[in-house]
């Protein structure tokens, strides 16, 4: 029976139209509304999988190729009950991070092609095979699969599983060091986005692995260029979790150009984005939000972004122990840096393929740094001199210009002066080439250090003033490593004013007094200043200057924005879902087993210990179901802000109370003013 709606088209035809629309949710619902009363037909199911990841319902998507794939089982069509487990397979491993489900279902799909004629279906498996082994690092066994996934496709007319096929192939060979091969397959793959025989989710793909495969090459004039032709691509085209992926590579590209609150802005909308699709990998868009914060100094809102990231399941090194660096803890940011590099994580990533010496790139950078900080030349030297292999084998300009500054920073540490700012002013050169202004401004501070050894002071101060200029002009912060450690506390003085008068402020500290034009960034430190030690929470300072009680829905031109809480962390059908999931990783840890295969065991007892973890975390005490929201999150970003702008300006005009409020206050959910208890100070405000 075809069941007709009100404008008399057929429920499937209606459902089709709304989906090639681009009209996910309408179809979504119409299709939800028809399961209400009838069971849905074959067709009708992968429409509602489809619908459903457009409209950011994950799990409801996931059902429906579940169903789909029972329906199809059920009737006997093998071939097509594979073809739904193997489509599961591909969503889950798209956003989940999570390779023992996505192996499982692989598995079935395998065993349901037993004995069948070659078919697409397979080059489908054979696709999903391969970027679930990329993931999991094990390249050899991805090359086989990738080349069956172009053999079947292209002779099945497979379209989409020989192009994914042939983009992982060339990500393997560039990962080999075979860059030329490499890129030359990957331009020839990016043909086929314009052949018009790709369908929107496996355009959307392609995008990303393009972008992925150069930013990972460090070659970020090919990134941006994808980026931007992705962006323009999305516009229209892009739907599901594609769409927050755009965002997280535009962050990237907007980071390294210099616009960090662009970059900021376009991060957290990924996470918002990206929240309904990704798990595990949820990390991702997380950490890519702290390294900004960290560039721009919210020590406190990249210490929360970072761990966040953690606390989803990913590492979010080196971003964490830069900022452990950044925050002079040299002994925590050296036990991370070292950790990391001796016991790699090996979580599941298409954007950085674990256990691959381009992942260790940025490792090692931060390793030079930090095991400098520590004192320790010949950790460091060790260091360079990978990092400087790397770049020769991968012949990547960003790779070369950070060889080049830590072989800088060694030198500097040697005693041979010289040498360092010979390499420095490469690294310079070579990072102002590649469009990276805030790398190029810190290879400016090392080169200064290293000018000022050689007696060159009048050039040192050219440096570091051009670094300053470089890093005001982006809102951007830099440490200074050589700094971070051993640098004496200077005494306090015991009172201070910090009065507003009209709309100007009255600021005196350590025998000096000016005159500033009132912020709002000022007002909150006001009420910091009045009570020293006290921890305030963001919404309480949102409104701090204003004659009425703060509110989180308008806060004095602070950008925060009125929402309700989200929900539950979990609903009931992520809740099931998950289950499923886990049931899912048994049956892989079991096939395991059986194969004696103890690393896929320890992989997939992994994905069960963060499922479980997961689900955990959706109950309080006594079984009671935890709440998200994001209020506080706009508000602390906010309020951050307007901080660390009124720091500049003080510190800009009087460069005593600017450092002394740089050391003592102190950003996030609460904020505080906590000044050396054995130097108290009065403040008028």
């Amino acid at each position: 029976m075809v069941v007709v709606g009100d404008t008399g088209v057929a429920v499937p035809e209606r459902a089709a139209a709304a989906v090639d629309a681009g009209d996910w949710g309408g179809a979504f619902a119409l299709l939800c509304d028809t399961q209400a009363t009838r069971p849905l037909t074959a067709p009708e199911l992968e429409l509602l999988a489809r619908a459903a990841y457009g409209a950011g319902e994950f799990e409801a998507s996931l059902t429906a190729w579940e169903q789909l794939h029972g329906a199809h089982v059920a009737a006997g069509e093998h071939l097509a009950a594979a073809g739904a487990a193997a489509m599961l397979a591909m969503y889950l491993m798209m956003d989940t991070g999570l390779m023992a489900p996505v192996r499982a279902w692989v598995t079935r799909a395998e065993r349901l092609l037993e004995g069948q004629d070659e078919h697409a279906v397979h080059a489908l498996v054979a696709m999903v095979r391969t970027y679930e082994r990329i993931m999991c690092g094990d390249l050899a066994a991805a090359r086989h699969w990738a080349a069956r996934a172009i053999d079947v496709g292209t002779r099945h007319g497979a379209a989409g599983p020989a192009a994914i096929g042939r983009l992982a192939a060339a990500r393997l060979q560039i990962l080999d060091g075979r860059i030329d091969e490499g890129l030359q397959l990957l331009d020839e793959v990016a043909v086929t986005l314009v052949s018009g025989d790709l369908d929107a989710l496996t355009i959307g793909m392609i995008y990303c692995e393009l972008i992925c495969a150069m930013q990972g090459l460090a070659q970020y004039d090919r990134a941006g260029e994808w980026t931007e032709a992705m962006d323009r691509w999305r516009s229209d085209a892009a739907f599901g979790g594609i769409n927050g992926r755009c965002r997280v590579h535009r962050a990237e590209m907007l980071r390294l150009r210099g616009s960090c609150d662009e970059a900021e802005e376009e991060a957290l909308h990924a996470c918002a984005e990206l929240r309904p699709w990704m798990r595990r990998e949820y990390g991702w868009p997380l950490t890519e939000l702290g390294t900004i914060r960290l560039r721009r100094g919210d020590l406190a809102g990249a210490g929360e972004a970072f761990l966040a990231a953690h606390e989803n399941g990913w590492d979010p090194q080196p971003g964490l122990a830069l900022l452990r660096l950044a925050e002079g803890d040299v002994p925590t940011a050296r036990a991370l840096i070292r950790d990391v590099l001796e016991r790699p994580a090996d979580l599941p990533s298409k954007e950085r393929p674990p256990r691959s010496e381009l992942c260790r790139a940025p490792l090692l950078d931060a390793e030079v740094e930090i095991a400098l900080a520590a004192g320790d030349v010949a950790a460091a030297r060790l260091a360079a001199e990978e990092l400087g292999g790397i770049a020769e084998v991968f012949r990547s300009r960003a790779i070369d210009a950070s060889a080049v500054l830590a072989r800088g920073r060694v030198a500097l540490a040697d005693g041979d002066a010289a040498a360092a700012v010979a390499a420095c002013e490469e690294a310079v050169r070579a990072w102002c080439d590649v469009g990276a202004p805030y790398e190029a401004a810190v290879a400016r501070t090392v080169l200064a250090r290293a000018l000022r050894r050689c007696g060159n002071d009048e050039r040192a101060r050219l440096e570091t003033d051009a670094a300053a200029a470089a890093l005001d002009r982006m809102g951007a912060w830099r440490w200074d490593a050589g700094e971070v450690a051993g640098t004496p506390a200077a005494a306090a003085p015991d009172t201070g004013v910090f009065r507003l008068e009209g709309d100007t402020r009255t600021v005196a500290f350590d025998g000096a007094e000016v005159l500033l034009h009132d912020l709002k960034g000022m007002r909150i430190l006001a009420r910091l200043l009045a009570e020293p030690g006290r921890e305030f929470h963001v919404l309480d300072l949102a409104g701090a200057g204003t004659d009425r009680p703060a509110s989180p829905t308008h806060a004095e031109g602070l950008s925060v924005r009125s929402e309700s809480d989200l929900g539950p962390v979990l609903d009931d059908q992520a809740r099931e879902a998950y289950r499923r999931r886990l049931a899912e990783i048994e049956e892989d840890i079991e096939d395991a087993e059986r194969m004696g295969d103890r690393a896929r065991v320890a992989l997939a007892t992994a994905d069960r210990d963060y499922l479980v973890t997961e689900l955990s975390r959706a109950f309080g005490l006594g079984g009671r179901r935890r709440v998200d929201g994001s209020t506080s999150e706009r508000a602390r970003a906010s309020v951050t802000r307007a901080v660390r702008y009124a720091l500049a300006r003080v510190g800009e005009h009087h460069p005593s109370l600017g450092e002394h409020l740089e050391q003592t206050v102190h950003t996030g959910t609460y904020c505080s003013y906590v000044p050396d208890p054995r130097v108290p100070i009065t403040w008028d405000v």
